[in-house]
């Protein structure tokens, strides 16, 4: 039993880490979706 409740909570906080790290305002998704947004500005500036 103690096992178990171990592995659930160790299961616990590795996804509450993990969405902590990817999402957010400053999480790893908005950084990306930051980043193509700004390769798009770029692109559409380029004059052909």
């Amino acid at each position: 039993m103690r096992a178990m409740l171990m592995s659930m909570l160790l299961i616990i906080v590795v996804v509450t880490i993990y969405m902590n790290t990817t999402g957010g305002e400053e999480g790893t998704n908005e950084r990306l979706a930051e980043s193509g947004r700004r390769m798009s500005e770029s692109v559409a500036r380029t004059s052909p």
